[in-house]
């Protein structure tokens, strides 16, 4: 055999190790985009988190530092250094600033490096408000560190190596990987479920109305079309891995399958940002011929002529400023030099290869597949990296919820206190409506869990101390009830209650309710 011609397990190697490149290979048009994509969704997921800004993050509001402390011990969080609401301001204002120098691409790494840090920081100083979309927007931005997100359409993308335009790397392994393991360990979880394999789940979802918002409460009504819905939706997260193992085209036209379906969540279900950070996370699956036909629509409207003059500035300023000979002539720089880079391509390596096998072992535990070591945990819990993935899964909820908070004034008039208005322990006719934001909901409906049940008491006293401040008649004792309606779509049954939660005397000192 002529020793120039290839062996065959070479050959069937190099056919491997292509066609995993082809599928784990990201547009570096991809990753522009999605770069803009999650640091706009940074900004406004502190746009939005800043309307409660006091009652969330600060020692005035529901968890003062003591009770997070107590509950979850040390915690390493910029946001947890001071309770006051400037600190706070501070900090969201900051973020916010890292998170446009990210979307514009100005030191791109370093900003997507801070703004993970700060998320992490925002997420462990309140965990009773966090939702799926807030674990999605961190890994994001985790496994983002280790991407070259500013090499396209940035103010770096003069500093970096415009001669490729496509990478593969672990980080890229990683990221595709995460979106792809959101909705396999998603799918096993509803397969396992009799309301989800049978049709029924999105139907009894819909009947929870302070879920619903807009086309969803025109849907509830019509549950052939939702059961239609939840298989459609089960067959997708089901053969999920498909956005891995196909490329081009099909790729595409899954990627926008999943996407439409997400965006079909935005205008039915109140769930916060989830759905567009899920579209953001879908963004890097989309090959090339997509990113071609986007940027010569983008050409010709002039939508990145701006990047391109800054790029070329760069590349000249760059080319003056660099004294080349110099360097070459300092061996001992070069070799530093060559250390330090060395170095660096390794940390952009090992790390996210770590952590990857870490991801995908917390996904198999969350299922009951694999055990977690307990120095992986720990590994996890220093990234915020733990995940499930639940997302009304297995038992999908069918019960509208809300709360009111009947107080007594020194007056004897009686007010809710939580919703500043008179006091209605009737259902309200949109149950949204009874959630200031869907924060609120989130946090309410985790104090009202038996696990949570000593928060009840910071609760209680957040409301009383919110009212005392800004009326003239005090408030003297409050009471917190759970309101509850199920009701199943298909029988036309209801069935409501109410459950007294919390008993809190305002004008005493503070006492924790037992837990």
């Amino acid at each position: 055999m002529d020793s120039r011609t290839p062996s065959l397990p070479a050959n069937v190697l190099d056919r491997i190790s292509h066609a995993l490149a082809r599928r784990f290979e990201v547009d570096l048009r991809a990753l522009a985009a999605f770069r803009v994509a999650v640091g706009t969704l940074v900004i406004v997921d502190l746009v939005l988190r800043s309307r409660d800004l006091v009652a969330f993050y600060t020692d005035a509001g529901v968890l003062p530092r003591s009770a997070l402390f107590a509950d979850y011990g040390t915690l390493y969080s910029l946001h947890a250094l001071s309770g006051a609401a400037w600190a706070q301001v501070l900090l969201f204002v900051l973020a916010g600033a890292v998170a446009l120098a990210m979307v514009v691409g100005y030191r791109t790494r370093v900003a997507t490096a801070v703004s993970w840090v700060l998320l992490v920081s925002l997420h462990l100083r309140n965990p009773l408000v966090l939702n799926a979309g807030d674990t999605l927007l961190r890994m994001l931005l985790f496994w983002g560190t280790f991407l070259p997100l500013g090499e396209r359409w940035a103010v770096d993308a003069g500093r970096n190596d415009r001669e490729r335009s496509v990478v593969a790397s672990i980080a890229t392994v990683a990221l595709l990987i995460q979106v792809v393991l959101m909705y396999a360990t998603n799918a096993v979880h509803k397969t396992r479920s009799d309301a989800w394999t049978s049709g029924k789940a999105v139907a009894y979802i819909f009947q929870a109305d302070h879920f619903t918002i807009l086309l969803g409460d025109v849907l509830a009504e019509h549950h052939a079309l939702l059961e239609l819905f939840t298989y459609l939706w089960m067959a997708m997260i089901v053969a999920s891995p498909l956005l891995l193992l196909c490329t081009g085209i099909p790729r595409a036209v899954l990627a926008a399958a999943f996407a439409g379906m997400h965006l079909g969540m935005l205008v039915t279900l109140r769930i916060d940002l989830f759905p567009l950070i899920s579209v953001a996370g879908l963004v890097p699956f989309y090959p090339p011929v997509v990113w071609d036909a986007v940027e010569s629509l983008a050409d010709r409207t002039g939508a990145v002529s701006w990047f391109r003059r800054r790029s070329a500035s760069v590349e000249l300023s760059t080319a003056v400023s660099t004294p080349d000979e110099f360097v070459r002539d300092c061996s001992a720089v070069s070799i530093l030099s060559d250390g330090v880079t060395r170095a660096y391509g390794a940390c952009l390596t090992v790390v996210p290869f770590v952590f990857l096998v870490l991801v995908v072992t917390s996904n198999a535990a969350a299922v009951g597949y694999a055990t977690m070591p307990d120095h992986g945990d720990r590994a996890l819990d220093a990234i915020q990296g733990d995940q499930n993935w639940r997302m009304f899964a297995p038992n999908p909820t069918r019960t509208t919820k809300w709360f009111a908070a009947p107080g007594t004034l020194e007056n004897g008039t009686e007010v809710d206190v939580l919703h500043r208005s008179r006091v209605d322990l009737d259902r309200p006719a949109r149950a949204q409506d009874a959630y200031p934001t869907s924060r609120w909901r989130k946090y309410l409906s985790t104090v009202q869990s038996a696990d949570n049940e000593r928060h009840r008491s910071y609760l209680s006293n957040y409301l009383c101390n919110r009212w005392n401040g800004h009326h003239d008649t005090e408030v003297r004792d409050v009471s917190i009830y759970f309101l509850y309606e199920q009701s199943d779509p298909y029988d036309g049954s209801t069935s409501s209650g109410n459950v007294s939660i919390q008993e809190y005397d305002c004008s005493g000192e503070f006492v924790q309710s037992d837990g």
